[in-house]
């Protein structure tokens, strides 16, 4: 049996693409930290998006443990 198989696959695919999201949020918040114009705010609020990024990681990755 594959591990693509699986039925945890779904969630694993899930637990990767929410880390993905979670360093491109931590990458965002890194730049708007360092702006040279703090007049360009984001439209974005990085540090939350890279919370709840994380926190959908861990359940995913609880979940396909689970599987």
């Amino acid at each position: 049996m594959a591990w693509f198989d699986s039925p945890a696959a779904p969630f694993w695919g899930a637990a990767i693409v929410a880390v993905l999201v979670a360093l491109f949020a931590g990458l965002g918040d890194r730049r708007r930290k360092r702006r040279a114009n703090l007049d360009r705010v984001s439209l974005l609020d990085w540090p939350t998006l890279q919370m709840f990024a994380l926190i959908a990681a861990a359940i995913f990755i609880i979940l396909a443990l689970h599987d």
